[in-house]
């Protein structure tokens, strides 16, 4: 597999082509994950809950999050690299630029921020200064107080739309990939089709441009619950790597996500 580039992710969604994506979190994972031919790698704040235990994202630095990246990078050779900016790490322009350097001097290609169009100018320096950006809408996990819990997203017409707009400016500040997360499916395939740039799912349906999990979720080991968009692939194949083959094989023919994991 050659090195995979946001070239490269853009080129997929214009042939039609879906990108598998997963988190992880250390050297090992990503180097299986990274054979196995996943397409991206997100270091994400999700480590405060599968690593950490804590019960929100919220607890993570920049400074846990420059320590994965580092880690993960040591076991990527192809995988596209992206790390999450965790809360309150981009409250500012200023804090943005500096904080995104740190990550991506630690290994990232890419930083993920979440949020509307309130990010625009944030987005925009990023991008002005050679740092790609990930954005992220719906279910943004370092909003769960806003929201009052891990809420699906987007169900109300006004919602919706705002969802869409959001995403329009998004893409027009420079973000090169969209996140899509609880979100109903009808909404996922919408903002999808109405971007040139990728999206990328997490309960968003099946007609995003490709799929990620959490590596805890995808193997069947989170120490709390199964979310109910994600399927435990080591439990139909008994070992890691064809799990993460399986997972890769299964949104590439689109049979994953199914009926069952969606929301409407």
């Amino acid at each position: 597999m050659a090195k995979i580039t946001t070239s490269s992710l853009l080129n997929m969604k214009q042939q039609g082509k879906k990108i598998s994506t997963i988190t992880a979190y250390d050297a090992s994972f990503a180097k299986l994950f990274d054979q196995a031919g996943i397409h991206a790698i997100l270091i994400g704040d999700s480590l405060g809950m599968v690593l950490q235990g804590q019960d929100s994202t919220l607890p993570v630095t920049i400074e846990e999050m420059a320590y994965h990246t580092r880690c993960v990078k040591r076991g990527v050779e192809e995988t596209l690299i992206i790390a999450d900016m965790p809360f309150m790490s981009y409250a500012t322009k200023e804090q943005a630029l500096t904080n995104a350097a740190l990550l991506m001097q630690a290994g990232a290609s890419m930083i993920k921020v979440e949020g509307g169009a309130w990010l625009n100018d944030t987005i925009s320096a990023l991008v002005e200064r050679g740092i790609p950006v990930c954005a992220h809408l719906g279910l943004t996990p370092q909003s769960v107080n806003i929201f009052g819990g891990f809420k699906v997203q987007g169900r109300d017409d006004d919602k919706a739309h705002k969802m869409v707009d959001d995403a329009k400016a998004l893409e027009a500040a420079g973000a090169q990939l969209l996140v899509l997360e609880c979100i109903p499916s009808t909404l996922g395939k919408t903002i999808t089709k109405t971007l040139s740039i990728p999206t990328i799912g997490i309960g968003a349906g099946k007609d995003t441009d490709g799929q990620i999990l959490v590596m805890h979720d995808a193997l069947g080991i989170a120490c709390n619950y199964m979310p109910k968009f994600s399927r435990n692939f080591l439990k139909d194949t008994g070992d890691i790597k064809k799990a993460v083959e399986l997972y890769i094989s299964e949104v590439s023919q689109g049979n994953f996500p199914g009926d069952e994991h969606i929301f409407k």
